[in-house]
């Protein structure tokens, strides 16, 4: 299928594909995903179609066949909107959000390590066994870790070594 033709049936079955997507999935923004994926599919096909007909009942059922799976997933199956994910998420509210920020400027690996042992009260032990790395490796990590943090909390907190404040 040229691009022309493409177009074309973009703009002339966008609607019915849509609608037949929401009407499946209830959510405009998965029935859009599906849409384009019907879209997608018709540019990839390699048959030939008999009549305008033909294409419009090819797109309908590959957008049902779409919305089928997207409905079986796994994903769809366990996940929420967002709008309700503030009433069943566990939002620890004695976690420093500060430290959370300067955590997060911290390099992946240290930061991982960081977070797992003091947040998630993991072992050295466990965690090597998590990320697939050496028990020396995960002491390693969690003494620069904590250095890091160190000179960050400092930095933030305009402190000298001491615990002095520096006054500009």
């Amino acid at each position: 299928m040229s691009d022309i033709e493409l177009e074309s049936c973009v703009r002339r079955y966008r609607n019915t594909v849509f609608g037949t997507a929401l009407c499946f999935v209830k959510n405009p923004s998965d029935a859009d995903d599906i849409a384009q994926e019907v879209f997608i599919k018709l540019y990839k096909y390699d048959g030939e179609f008999d009549s305008d007909e033909h294409i419009r009942a090819w797109l309908i059922r590959c957008t049902v066949n779409l919305s089928k799976s997207l409905l079986r997933s796994y994903w769809h199956k366990f996940s929420a909107p967002l709008e309700e994910a503030e009433n069943k998420v566990y939002y620890d509210k004695s976690v420093d959000a500060d430290m959370l920020k300067l955590l997060n400027k911290l390099r992946p690996k240290i930061r991982s390590v960081l977070y797992l042992h003091y947040y998630e009260g993991y072992s050295a032990a466990e965690i090597a066994g998590i990320l697939k790395i050496s028990e020396s490796a995960v002491m390693a990590r969690l003494s620069r870790g904590r250095k890091q943090l160190r000179t960050l909390l400092l930095e933030e907190r305009n402190e000298s070594e001491n615990g002095l404040q520096e006054y500009i």
